[in-house]
């Protein structure tokens, strides 16, 4: 708590040590771990000086019930989001998560911003970007890379490598949709690189494949898809990866690289959909399975 403090003010350790009253020292065992506190007037003091709700420093404030409240309506919400998304109410989805996100940036604003909240107003402007990013017209689409840039930029700031790779990916797909190829593919370049699990390299490299195959770049294209391919007996499948969303990134990228006989060879062994597969996955995959075929009809060139 004092690191992200001292981070969002910028202070040296010298200058929090003079407004705690405290020695450098001893701030800096604080920060590490080494001299943890734990007697309630101490985290008393501390919260005093620095302005912040006794939840912050680990006392419960019978001022601040409605905390734990705010986090279980926050989880539910997005949870909830996440499965209306999948199934095809991405305008739903955006209509629960605009005034969860307006909570809880109300409640940073009032000066509750323990680590809890934070991540999860970072994870609200993630899902909210992404909503956006299936309902908004294809001009307009920046809107929706921009609330996810804004969950990016809160979960690189706390810490946690886990938030900060998937508000990566999220933010990178969206950066592909809003044609911003070159920030999209440094960013799920770099989510590749961080991710922890199987399932978040493999999420990460069809992400990557996706937009790799629409800047048209057929080397890292190739390179993300067989990443994928391997992974596909390896990691769980989702809504997001799986042997059918892999195949429509396949074709897709197949025809943006110049080589649509591959891609008409490829049709023949398309798989069929899981349970797992969202009805915009399907609707994604008839529309591309048509733009292959399209050119290799009788007259049409």
């Amino acid at each position: 708590m004092l690191l992200l403090y001292r981070e969002l003010h910028g202070l040296p350790q010298q200058e929090l040590a003079d407004l705690l009253g405290y020695s450098r020292t001893y701030i800096s065992r604080m920060e590490t771990g080494s001299r943890p506190v734990t007697d309630i007037a101490t985290l008393r003091h501390i919260a005093d000086r620095l302005g912040l709700p006794l939840h912050c420093v680990g006392i419960i404030d019978d001022a601040d019930g409605d905390r734990q409240l705010m986090i279980q309506l926050a989880e539910s919400v997005l949870s909830l989001a996440e499965i209306g998304r999948q199934a095809g109410r991405a305008a739903t989805a955006v209509g629960e998560l605009w005034p969860l996100v307006a909570r809880l940036e109300a409640r940073v604003a009032d000066g509750y911003a323990d680590v809890d909240i934070l991540r999860l107003l970072a994870r609200a402007r993630i899902s909210l970007g992404v909503s956006l990013g299936h309902v908004l017209p294809e001009e307009r689409t920046a809107t929706a890379a921009r609330w996810t840039g804004k969950g990016l930029a809160l979960a690189r700031r706390l810490d946690d490598p886990g938030l900060y790779a998937h508000a990566l990916r999220h933010h990178g797909n969206e950066l592909r949709k809003a044609k911003l190829l070159g920030s999209a593919l440094n960013r799920l370049g770099q989510a590749r690189g961080m991710a922890r699990t199987l399932l978040e390299r493999a999420e990460a490299a069809i992400l990557l494949a996706r937009a790799a195959g629409a800047a048209g770049q057929a080397t890292l294209f190739d390179h993300a898809t067989e990443q994928a391919h391997r992974l596909l007996g390896e990691a769980e499948p989702t809504a997001l990866f799986s042997a059918f969303t892999l195949h429509e990134v396949r074709l897709r990228g197949l025809m943006a690289t110049g080589r649509a006989g591959e891609a008409v060879e490829l049709l023949g062994s398309a798989p069929r959909p899981r349970l797992t597969t969202s009805p915009q996955w399907q609707i994604i995959a008839t529309i591309t399975a048509g733009e292959v075929l399209l050119p290799w009809r009788p007259g049409c060139g």
